[in-house]
């Protein structure tokens, strides 16, 4: 009779519940941007305290918190997807033959622990349904509701509102910072963000702690839901498989249809596979199988950008970016090729205390970049329900050969360079490339000064780089995938030596 195979030693749990009244923990998993593991690991650990695993298939890491947490897990900046592991298997060891691989996947199903995960996607629900009922009756809005002494005025207040955003958007020129009487404010209502950032955390954790409380002492079976009149809810579901590796007999679509038939047949669930309620993951990579339940709907790197253009940069990637480069408090970080600004937006909302600078040599992409920041700012003043005091952040147009800034002036460069692809040529990075590396070492501070560069013509910019090391030192190289095609990131360090105005590269 066919098995599931189990792996070399003993299975590792997803979910861990340590005697009885402990607090229920999960064991998360976290795709990320391929090369950056190690800097979500970073992350995880600095921001939630907890050790981070990373996983032999490139793009995940592991991390084991308190369900109360959950909350924090949904804040970090550097991952795309989340999902709780029911469990993982270290070597797995498939049949030969298709039929009994497949077999051993449906056996599977009945002997995994899916108890205390599904306990664990529930509560996250719970703390999504929570936060969205606590934005629509935010007390701060109702008192701006009240301040309002009819319903012309707030008419009046709205076209105001967008009249503003319609002129922002149409300054391309960039956006200038508050006056000097509202830049004196800045230090009181960026304490008073603080503050609501605090109590918005202080209340989503405590909501998991109720919902946990809650949950104690009442054992329920696992995937049983219920609808507002305490009746029975059937949810629906769907099997995502992600399969590598080349000594699998079967393929991921048929992977997912018998291991999806298996948990059909052992929840009674419905299977769907666009409104679903519940989406299982069955992630292979060689001989290391996870089965998971996402907790993401959305990607979480789907922020801060409205305005999308050609190559516009995954927020998570433009975040790995600049923690690459470890800026500090007063550094002054520019992309001089920001595109739609993705990298200097998520620098001014993370790191508020440096100041950044956004620009690029195409108006349509400056004018992307603006409206971004538009919608930004306005995102920002509706949380706040009061004036925006702005973010550390301007946008230009310029040449990025010939900057407009002062030699030696810039604490660090972050940018996406042109591939050579959909924007620019390859012919042209020739020229380009050099040009813009001397540029970025004149206005860079000798000794200390350092630069974050993305570009998938990796041999063009070696090149480069080889023509220039008396100003730039290559410090460290990450392999990343960015939609398909195999790209690099350097993290340069600029040298003492003095910058030439111009020099003859080849």
């Amino acid at each position: 009779m066919a098995g599931a195979a189990g792996p070399a030693g003993s299975p590792g749990a997803g979910v861990a519940a340590a005697g009885e009244g402990a607090e229920l923990a999960a064991v998360i998993g976290a795709t990320v941007p391929t090369g950056f593991e190690l800097l979500a690991a970073e992350e995880v650990q600095e921001k939630l305290g907890s050790v981070c695993r990373v996983s032999r298939d490139r793009g995940k890491i592991y991390f084991e918190v308190p369900a109360q947490g959950l909350p924090q897990v949904h804040r970090l900046r550097s991952v795309d997807n989340l999902f709780v592991v029911v469990q993982e298997f270290k070597d797995y060891q498939f049949k030969e033959t298709k039929e009994a691989a497949l077999k051993d996947l449906e056996d599977l199903v009945k002997k995994l622990p899916w108890t205390e995960p599904l306990k664990v996607w529930e509560l996250n629900n719970s703390l999504k349904k929570k936060k969205t009922k606590r934005k629509k009756q935010n007390p701060q809005s109702t008192v701006r509701k009240e301040k309002l002494n009819s319903d012309g005025e707030e008419k009046e207040a709205n076209q105001k509102d967008s009249k503003k955003e319609e002129d922002c958007a149409q300054d391309t020129a960039g956006v200038e910072p508050a006056d000097g009487q509202d830049t004196e404010k800045t230090p009181e209502v960026a304490s008073q963000n603080q503050e609501e950032e605090e109590e918005e955390g202080n209340n989503e954790q405590s909501d998991a702690k109720d919902e946990l409380q809650t949950g104690a002492g009442t054992e329920t079976k696992a995937g049983d839901s219920r609808t507002s009149n305490g009746e029975a809810k059937v949810l629906k579901f769907r099997v995502t498989c992600n399969r590598a590796g080349e000594k699998h007999s079967f393929t991921s679509n048929e992977a997912a249809r018998d291991f999806g038939g298996a948990v059909q047949e052992h929840f009674q669930w419905k299977a769907d596979m666009t409104n679903f309620d519940v989406e299982v993951l069955l992630n292979i990579h060689n001989n290391e199988v996870v089965v998971g339940i996402a907790l993401t709907e959305e990607s979480l790197h789907r922020r801060n950008i409205t305005h999308f253009g050609p190559t516009t940069l995954r927020s998570t990637l433009a975040y790995g970016m600049l923690r690459l480069c470890d800026p500090q408090p007063t550094d002054i970080i520019i992309d001089p090729m920001c595109g739609t600004g993705a990298i200097p937006i998520e620098g001014a909302t993370e790191w508020p205390s440096c100041y950044h600078i956004a620009g690029d040599n195409n108006p349509q992409a400056v004018k992307r970049a603006a409206n971004n920041i538009c919608s930004l700012l306005k995102k920002n003043e509706n949380k706040e329900s009061n004036a925006s005091p702005g973010i550390p952040l301007d946008i230009i147009q310029w040449d990025i050969c010939n900057l407009p800034l002062r030699t030696g002036s810039v604490d660090i460069v972050v940018s996406d360079m042109p591939f050579g692809k959909r924007i620019g040529s390859k012919k042209k990075n020739w020229d380009l490339y050099p040009a813009c590396l001397m540029e970025m070492g004149r206005i860079c501070t000798p000794g200390t000064g350092r630069a974050v560069l993305l570009t998938q013509d990796k041999k063009c910019f070696a090149r480069a780089l080889s023509r220039l090391g008396h100003i730039w030192r290559r410090a460290q190289t990450l392999w990343v995938n960015v939609g398909g095609l195999h790209a690099s990131v350097y993290l340069l360090k600029r040298t003492w030596e003095r910058a030439e105005e111009k020099r003859s590269f080849w």
